[in-house]
């Protein structure tokens, strides 16, 4: 496995919609195996293949112990109020915001080995489930910010990116991505 460098905000692939995977194969798991290691390196919850540079329909989350490695994942049903909370992203390292997302979500995917399932979840990892998803269609959490948080946020995003020479952020096993590693997405 290897830590693969993450792709901060001003690269253009994170702004593309993905294209989907025709068949899993060792190459896919591969590329999965790196995604989780490259996620707790920078001690993220998720990860989407678009933030290491690919273009394949596959995210990664682990939160809490609960592991999925989504194919294809495609939400299918979304039910109860939507609650308000703090979002971060591993493309977008120390900036936050309150992002809107219903409560529930159910995801429908590809495991690693190419067979269908169906999870639903709520919370964190409901959450989780739906920023990677828009992860893998060219949508940020900062997109859902109001028109002055949004400002704000970029501003803050502009004192920080000149750390990333090429858009591109570096990251050794083990090192600590930030304060708030629970809320990096």
């Amino acid at each position: 496995m290897s830590v693969l460098p993450i792709r901060v905000l001003g690269d253009p692939v994170l702004r593309e919609e993905t294209r989907p995977v025709a068949e899993v194969t060792d190459e896919i798991r591969r590329l999965i195996d790196d995604m989780f290691e490259t996620m707790y390196a920078a001690q993220g919850i998720g990860l989407a293949a678009p933030q290491v540079g690919r273009t394949e329909c596959v995210c990664v989350v682990d939160v809490e112990g609960e592991r999925f490695a989504f194919v294809n994942p495609e939400i299918v049903h979304t039910q109860g109020p939507k609650e308000k909370a703090e979002e971060g992203c591993l493309s977008i390292p120390d900036v936050y915001g309150d992002v809107e997302r219903p409560s529930k979500v159910t995801v429908r995917a590809l495991d690693r080995n190419g067979a269908p399932f169906e999870v639903s979840a709520e919370a964190l990892l409901g959450r989780c489930f739906q920023h990677e998803i828009d992860h893998l269609h060219g949508k940020l959490f900062i997109d859902y910010l109001s028109f002055l948080k949004r400002r704000s946020a970029l501003a803050k995003w502009d004192e920080e990116k000149d750390k990333y020479s090429g858009f591109i952020r570096i990251l050794k096993p083990g090192r600590p991505a930030s304060e708030h590693p629970e809320e990096e997405l």
